[in-house]
């Protein structure tokens, strides 16, 4: 329902009182084709959100799919043909385009990240660096894209990161104050802490009661040492600084996770059209 409804405020958002230029000059009983045109190389996603999307503009149109969520592309596919009201088809169009745009290129960046660790152990997630009020659709591209989902908000794990340490006080007063706080409150929330440096790493071992360890902005040599340090007794992220050029190389450091930022806050959208088909 929350999906639906903000698919409904998103068409308030663009039509408003009415799509005045296709009231204006196509006849409203006007019946006809349309055509999702692939202009990129990459990996579609969207098209589920796409179907919501003219359902709820008129659900009438109907939707024959030929390449669904994490397909890959190349330039001149077509993912879709949607027949229906051509009105309706006008009024979905942007709409449908800004949405599988943007997660198709998150869809796709994540792919590349994924590819690159072929072979190996470790998995890449997101992070919470997405667009206000849209992260439920690029965190569901990230996982169409090969990726996992880190936590969706504040709400569902613990992240005791390098404020958070630096305010409460320390390492050892940061875990024991959320230890205390999750049995008081009943929570059986997971708990991961970041760490600044091999110290960091010995200390948090040494306190214990925690889940994942974040080995935050660690050259790959100093990551091989701190996950050796580890030794499995934690799960541990790699994060900061990591990129496609040097993301193998961190990976075959045998840490579990790696968390990219830039699959949601930096991407480029697949280029993507919707084009009147006539015969």
């Amino acid at each position: 329902m929350e999906l639906e409804q903000f698919i409904i405020n998103a068409i308030e958002e663009d039509v408003r009182d009415g799509d005045h230029t296709s009231l204006a000059c196509i006849d409203s009983s006007k019946i006809g084709y349309a055509k999702l045109i692939v202009k990129d190389k990459g990996i579609i996603a969207g098209v589920e959100i796409a179907k919501q999307i003219f359902n709820i503009i008129d659900n009438s149109v109907e939707l024959k799919i030929n390449k669904k969520d994490g397909d890959k592309v190349n330039i001149g596919d077509i993912s879709f043909y949607a027949f229906g009201s051509v009105h309706s088809l006008l009024k979905a169009e942007r709409l449908v385009l800004n949405f599988m745009q943007r997660m198709s290129g998150i869809a796709t960046t994540t792919n590349k990240y994924v590819t690159m660790l072929a072979g190996l152990n470790t998995k890449i997630l997101d992070t919470r660096k997405t667009t206000p009020n849209f992260r439920y659709f690029e965190k569901l591209a990230v996982k169409i894209g090969g990726g996992q989902n880190h936590r969706m908000g504040l709400f569902d794990m613990i992240l005791i990161k390098d404020n958070h340490i630096d305010f409460a006080g320390g390492i050892k007063n940061a875990i024991e104050n959320t230890k205390n706080y999750l049995q008081k409150n009943k929570l059986n929330l997971k708990i991961e802490i970041e760490a600044r440096s091999i110290d960091d790493i010995e200390e948090i071992i040494n306190i214990g009661g925690v889940d994942i360890i974040m080995i935050d902005n660690f050259n790959p040599t100093q990551m091989k040492k701190a996950v050796d340090l580890i030794n499995g007794s934690y799960f541990t992220e790699g994060s900061g600084g990591i990129n496609l050029n040097n993301l193998r190389e961190y990976a075959e450091t045998g840490v579990d996770f790696i968390s990219i930022g830039s699959l949601t806050h930096k991407i480029n959208s697949l280029d993507l059209s919707l084009k009147a088909v006539i015969k």
